[in-house]
């Protein structure tokens, strides 16, 4: 039984550590755009572009990653003009345990720390043929591509975010992986299906981690807006979607699937606003 001393000293730690614990919650909620630092892997794709360009329009700290410094260059050249201050672009092989791990020294030199993580990795469209006229290389590389790629990089960058549930972790995937989408594009079906059962792994994995970890399903076409198809996305539109999504942090272990352009607000926006 503790006396009234202990007791009275017992409660001012506890009343002093709830009040530690308050600030810190209340200091990250409030934590403003600009104090974020996203890393977009595949950020200099057609997907990834799109998200770059919403984020730093929001206020975020943006780093991208990509073995191409010409495509890099592109996409400096396509944010907005005053928000290149905000942007960092770093060379370097994320699809390789080596290189990534070279790529996450550089990242966290050049940036100093990452607080959300968005991967849009891989390609879009693959119509090389039937499996019969296929060889083993032309599987490995596409499973190479799309999933060992995506793995590789969330291996070596989700520990930067695993533990704080400030942080997100977002994955951004194609709706292939359900169907075929017509005849000669089956391995892209192979690819996409994997990397889909790998995200429904993390999800189940890892029930509990604080990390803000969810899945946008992108069951239709993206292009930029000169490349427009009906029925297809706008890069621009899908990028300010999933930059609503990693700025709201109000959601985690859930799979966004978006069919069409209408989507975007339904299943994205309005949920998370």
């Amino acid at each position: 039984m503790l006396n009234t001393s202990q007791q009275l000293h017992f409660q001012h730690i506890h009343t002093e550590s709830s009040s530690i614990l308050h600030q810190a919650c209340t200091a990250a909620a409030s934590m403003s755009n600009s104090d974020r630092v996203v890393l977009a892997l595949g950020g200099a794709g057609t997907v990834g572009s799109g998200i770059v360009k919403a984020l730093l329009d929001k206020g975020f700290k943006v780093a991208v990653i990509s073995r191409d410094s010409s495509r890099l260059e592109r996409l400096q050249s396509f944010v907005s003009p005053n928000t290149k201050d905000n942007l960092t672009t770093i060379v370097g092989n994320v699809g390789s345990e080596e290189g990534a791990e070279e790529a996450k020294q550089a990242l966290l030199k050049a940036v100093g720390k990452v607080t959300d993580i968005v991967s849009s990795l891989g390609f879009s469209w693959w119509q090389g043929g039937p499996p019969h006229t296929q060889s083993v290389k032309d599987l490995h590389w596409v499973i190479e591509t799309l999933l060992f790629s995506t793995f590789v990089s969330w291996k070596a960058f989700f520990p930067l975010v695993r533990d704080d549930s400030n942080c997100t972790y977002t994955f951004i995937t194609g709706g292939a992986g359900d169907k075929l989408l017509m005849p000669g594009t089956g391995f892209l079906t192979v690819g996409s299906a994997s990397t889909l059962a790998f995200c429904q792994v993390l999800r189940e994995e890892y029930p509990e981690v604080p990390c803000k970890l969810n899945q946008v399903k992108i069951d239709a076409g993206v292009a930029t807006p000169e490349r427009m198809t009906p029925g297809y996305l706008n890069h621009l539109d899908l990028g300010e979607a999933v930059a609503t999504l990693v700025e709201k942090r109000n959601t985690s272990h859930t799979v966004f699937t978006v069919n069409c352009p209408a989507d975007l607000k339904t299943v994205l926006l309005e949920k998370n606003l």
